[in-house]
Parts: C-alpha cells; structure tokens; sequence
C-alpha cells in the first residue's frame, strides 16, 4: 500500500507546475501530494512540509483551515486572470462567457466569504 501512497504523493507534485502555469490548479495537487507523502514515507513526508511550496500554499489551510490575505489575493488574481483568457477566447461564444462569469463570480464569494482569513504573522 505503501507504493499506492507513493505515486499519489508523485502525482500531486503536479501543483508545481500549477504554482506556475495558471491553467493547472496547484491546491488540489498539493493536497494529494500530503495526503500521499503523509502515507507513504516519513521521510519524503518530511521533505514535502519543508518546501517553500508547502508553507506558501497549504500550510496556514491543514493548521488553522485559513488562509493569509496575500495567499488569497494571489489565488485570486490567477483565476481572475485564467478566466479572463478564457472570457476573451469565447468572444463569439456569449453562453460561455456567462458561464465563465458565474464561475468567476462563484469563486469570490468562497474565497471571500467560506476561507477564514488569518491574521498576518
């Protein structure tokens, strides 16, 4: 079972990339990343919590289920940003854009409204 944990903590390290492109959410990756690593190595375990990646993006969220104000502004402007390509590249495409706009709009609220903001360190 150990090996099953292993690969799901390699396949989560895909929120790399996500931490860099704006079209591949990093969050959720990391997540399966912890879970895996947590599972499957003390040692890869421990690696994995001391990366700048883990103590940028998960850290406050697994203790304090929050996040830091500049952590959700950041998250923010890449979806902002993701999904206003995706608005421009539906120009002829109205029902998408309003699709693409409620989901934008969606993604506010949970973010302003259903993450506990955490005070700054």
């Amino acid at each position: 079972m150990k090996i099953v944990y292993l690969l799901i903590g390699f396949i989560g390290r895909l929120g790399v990339l996500g931490a860099l492109l704006p079209l591949l959410p990093a969050f959720p990756f990391l997540l399966l990343a912890a879970f895996g690593f947590a599972r499957s190595s003390k040692r890869l375990n421990d690696w994995f919590l001391s990366t700048n990646l883990y103590k940028d993006n998960l850290e406050s969220w697994v203790k304090e289920r929050g996040m830091h104000r500049k952590a959700k502004i950041r998250v923010m402007a890449i979806i902002t940003m993701t999904m206003a390509f995706g608005f421009i590249m539906m120009g002829s495409v109205p029902v998408g854009q309003v699709i693409l706009l409620c989901v934008w709009i969606g993604h506010v609220l949970y973010f302003k409204c259903g993450i506990k903001t955490l005070e700054s360190e």
